[in-house]
């Protein structure tokens, strides 16, 4: 038995901010900010895109791709930001209800910019130890742009960040693009390092002064950024590492693409090099930025459309999320010559 990706979507709002209005918002000479930070656009949401909003049409569009309608799935999993149209809210309910899966239940869950490998994972073993788990919708929406005050000198290693929507449609025994494993690293003494401050149980009730000031903070930048770099890279050869080595994939040769998160040019530069990986391996994000644990799909689309991704390709999904978790995912790319039971094989062509 496998889970396989049946359907994959994105949504990207119309309006960009360019590398020229970053540098004149920062303060950072613009060739830095194209070059050395590595965005040379990001897409900004509008006002009628809201966190859920994005993770809908990212939805829709994955269920096209997938040939299906709402109804056919059984569990929608959000595993978009935290920062959504309401405090206290459900986004996965909410998007269940638009597009139509009455039958679903759903819930959301949160692994900061590792959410979309640890969401795979989650659902893969709730497919395969539950019966009435035949197709399952992720669905992430993300806007944390709105969290980064750009004239904050602490938090402008934050200036990639920018906002969209992200789905995969998965299916039990789909015969083709299975999910074969995940690895998680976690390190807890990054959890008050870069918070927002207020807004939260911590500092509840809010005072007047706090609406002007939701943002993310970074009491100690130097510390905090020495710390980071010290462990980030451990931790992300780690999680890929062993992913592969859960796949039955060699560390040395097992990677045909890398969807790597948005980060600076010489840090994914680095990983290219520590993994033994042409450029050509993967899509470098610099005309999107980071849009949280939409990367990974929105490389994956892009992997496909360039040609860079075909069937027989083992593809790495890799990410980090704030607080920190690193998290990577594998996947074979193209058909499965597992062969489903009959019992599910009927099941999915009644879906269909």
């Amino acid at each position: 038995m496998h889970i396989g990706i049946i359907g994959h979507g994105i949504y990207l709002p119309s309006t960009y901010m360019s590398a020229a209005e970053l540098a004149r918002a920062t303060g950072v000479p613009e060739d830095v900010v194209a070059c050395k930070f590595g965005v040379r656009r990001k897409p900004v949401a509008g006002p009628e895109d809201s966190t859920a909003e994005m993770g809908l049409k990212a939805a829709r569009a994955a269920l096209a791709d997938a040939k299906l309608d709402g109804s056919a799935v059984d569990l929608v999993i959000w595993c978009g930001a935290q920062h959504k149209d309401y405090p206290c809210w459900l986004a996965g309910l909410y998007v269940s209800e638009k597009i139509g899966a009455t039958k679903a239940w759903s819930f959301d869950m949160e692994a900061m910019c590792g959410s979309m490998m640890v969401a795979l994972d989650v659902a893969r073993s709730l497919m395969l130890a539950r019966e009435d788990l035949g197709t399952v919708l992720l669905v992430s929406g993300y806007r944390n742009n709105d969290l980064i005050d750009l004239a904050d000198p602490a938090t402008r290693f934050m200036m990639d960040i920018g906002s969209g929507g992200a789905a995969l449609v998965l299916r039990k025994n789909a015969g083709r693009n299975a999910v074969l494993a995940s690895a998680f690293r976690g390190d807890g003494s990054f959890s008050e390092l870069c918070v927002v401050p207020v807004l939260g149980s911590r500092a509840w009730p809010p005072q007047p002064a706090d609406a002007a000031r939701p943002f993310f903070k970074v009491p100690d930048a130097e510390a905090f950024k020495s710390k980071l770099a010290e462990r980030t890279f451990p931790n992300f050869y780690a999680v890929i590492r062993e992913a592969l080595r859960r796949s039955g994939k060699p560390e040395k040769g097992g990677i045909d693409y890398l969807a790597i998160l948005h980060f600076k040019k010489s840090a994914h530069d680095a990983v290219l090099a520590e993994l033994g990986l042409r450029p050509e391996q993967t899509t470098y994000l610099d005309e999107y930025g980071h849009i949280g644990q939409n990367d990974q799909v929105l490389s994956l689309e892009l992997g496909l459309a360039a040609g860079k991704i075909r069937d027989g390709s083992t593809v790495v999904f890799v990410g980090a999320g704030l607080g920190f978790v690193w998290a990577s995912t594998v996947i074979a790319w193209g058909p499965c010559t597992e062969p489903a039971s009959a019992e599910t094989a009927h099941a999915n062509n009644a879906q269909a």
